[in-house]
């Protein structure tokens, strides 16, 4: 089983939220879950985030992979 942390939408078409979520590869991208790490929402003025580093740092150790977006928003 192939395990990446990702990015999934939420929210209504304007104002897009993310959650940050540990999902198998081929799994669909709204699909369900492994385990939700935190979430992203940027409006026109700021943008807000709350990540669990610890859970992301726990399953990076167990193989897991981030996409380039989540490495960018973990940094």
């Amino acid at each position: 089983m192939s395990v990446v942390i990702r990015l999934t939408k939420m929210g209504k078409r304007g104002e897009r939220r993310f959650r940050i979520v540990v999902k198998e590869k081929r799994s669909k991208r709204d699909g369900k879950a492994i385990e939700t790490l935190g979430w992203y929402e940027k409006t026109e003025t700021k943008i807000n985030k709350e990540i669990n580093r610890d859970r992301i740092k726990y399953w990076i150790s167990k193989g897991a992979k981030a996409s380039p977006t989540v490495s960018k928003l973990i940094e």
